[in-house]
């Protein structure tokens, strides 16, 4: 890993989710954005892979749909407009890898970001989905009117959880101001 070069969170969690997926491995983007997230899931996944990608917007899906299409990957993945909440209605096998970007679109509207509620039943639902050796990733962006309620829910939850089957690595920016993005990783390990 070129550690000199890796300073953006989702490059960050990219590397390390690397160690995770392999081909022919069934993924979940949770929260499909851009379609950066969906895109290097399903290069890693391959052909013989499959990544199921939510969101909630339209555009958010439209964005990833273009992106998927421009890179080859649109027959790996199932583009799905939904709350991440309800992922288990559509996912019926067991998946490597889930990964949340929370927050807002980027370069979308701020009123529509991830609420707390709704990614505390999610990160509850990837546990489930998630097979053994498995991991979660949570991008957390504070900030805005429901970043901070989002973060603290999330990490307060997650000290609770049941340290013999699973391990949460939270990492920080500990020298970046105004509220860096927060890396989180759910490994389960049972």
């Amino acid at each position: 890993m070129n550690v000199r070069k890796k300073y953006q969170i989702t490059e960050y969690c990219h590397q390390f989710l690397s160690g995770y997926i392999a081909e022919g491995d069934v993924c979940i983007d949770a929260t499909a954005g851009n379609g950066h997230d969906t895109e290097f899931l399903c290069r890693l996944a391959g052909a013989g892979g499959k990544v199921y990608a939510f969101d909630i917007q339209e555009q958010a899906l439209e964005n990833t749909r273009k992106k998927l299409e421009e890179d080859g990957f649109l027959s790996r993945a199932r583009l799905i407009c939904d709350g991440h909440e309800r992922m288990e209605e559509y996912v019926k096998e067991m998946v490597s890898a889930v990964v949340f970007n929370l927050g807002y679109l980027p370069g979308g509207d701020h009123a529509c970001a991830t609420k707390a509620s709704t990614s505390l039943a999610a990160v509850k639902a990837a546990m489930r989905l998630v097979k053994p050796g498995g991991v979660i990733s949570l991008c957390i962006y504070s900030g805005g009117d429901t970043g901070y309620e989002e973060r603290e829910v999330l990490l307060d939850w997650l000290k609770d959880v049941d340290p013999k089957k699973w391990l949460v690595l939270v990492n920080s920016y500990h020298n970046r101001k105004n509220d860096p993005p927060l890396p989180v990783f759910i490994l389960r390990l049972e």
